[in-house]
């Protein structure tokens, strides 16, 4: 991580899901990536929408930058990726960590979806730790990131590092480790090794929920996250733990949890056959027919096929 490197980040902030998108160019050269892009997605008509990464496309036009990878830290559960829109606008390949083959087997089974596949070639590149891209004069660094997912993988651009689902901003805490593969032992490790960076390292985050009716903030630093974050003042992994546990407990579902996951692992693709209602865990035969749970299979094809098709 080459910290004389300062490149430029937009943070993008999408109000409905607390995710924020980013782009990050080299200033040199104009060469961009694309991070974690959100693509909106109403779950009562089952349509998609392109409004959020739109405005995104809109300000890497007016800058005159040239896209060069889309990024994504992991298959997200709280919201749809755009990278397979934006990867079809754009022609940039799709990168993620290669964390992603675990979650894939792992939720393969939890789904029963016989149709994914687990080979990870959704994606144009896979990640392992230490692998690197170039963004025009910038390096690009992979830091696998699991404790939230088993996928996940941080990226470290100059002194910049986007570190989605781990730390959030300091009042709020760290990221959830309650869903399938989280494991907050293994998120705490995780932790440590961010910390590790240069204090003065920028660290960008994936969500914010805005405590306290706040503004949305998204960018923090090494030293900020150790001298203020609540999760970690005064803890050791012990407590840490405990207390993590305590308040996954509390907390619900991501409301396009089973939507966002069956997509977001097959890179973007929706499932194949209706077998993605009967595949939902704890959930009964008929629930495509309730209004308010999921819309028909074919509204929601329809709205995708309207993006281009079933992605690359």
């Amino acid at each position: 991580m080459d910290q004389s490197e300062t490149p430029c980040v937009r943070a993008f902030y999408h109000s409905l899901s607390g995710a924020v998108h980013y782009v990050v160019s080299d200033p040199a050269t104009k060469e961009c990536a694309i991070i974690d892009p959100v693509l909106d997605f109403d779950i009562v008509s089952g349509r998609f929408h392109t409004g959020s990464v739109e405005v995104l496309l809109d300000y890497i036009c007016a800058n005159q930058l040239r896209t060069r990878w889309i990024l994504d830290t992991h298959p997200h559960a709280d919201h749809v990726s755009a990278s397979g829109y934006l990867s079809q606008v754009t022609k940039a390949p799709t990168v993620i960590g290669k964390g992603v083959l675990k979650m894939q087997r792992l939720w393969n089974d939890i789904f029963n979806n016989g149709t994914l596949r687990i080979d990870g070639s959704q994606w144009d590149r896979l990640l392992g730790h230490g692998d690197t891209l170039n963004i025009g004069r910038l390096a690009l660094t992979a830091a696998a990131a699991a404790g939230h997912s088993l996928g996940s993988v941080s990226y470290l651009i100059g002194d910049a590092a986007f570190i989605h689902d781990t730390l959030m901003m300091p009042d709020s805490g760290t990221a959830r480790c309650d869903l399938p593969g989280g494991n907050p032992n293994v998120l705490w490790h995780t932790i440590q090794a961010i910390l590790r960076l240069p204090q003065d390292t920028r660290l960008f985050i994936g969500h914010d929920y805005r405590p306290n009716d706040r503004e949305a903030r998204w960018e923090t630093s090494v030293r900020a996250q150790a001298e203020n974050n609540v999760d970690l003042v005064g803890k050791d992994q012990t407590s840490f733990v405990a207390l993590r546990n305590q308040k996954d407990k509390q907390l619900p579902l991501p409301r396009l949890m089973l939507t966002a996951l069956q997509i977001n692992l097959n890179g973007r693709r929706l499932p194949l056959t209706d077998r993605i209602f009967d595949g939902y865990p704890d959930v009964g035969p008929g629930v495509n027919q309730r209004p308010g749970h999921w819309p028909p299979y074919a509204s929601i094809l329809a709205s995708h096929e309207r993006l281009g098709g079933n992605g690359k």
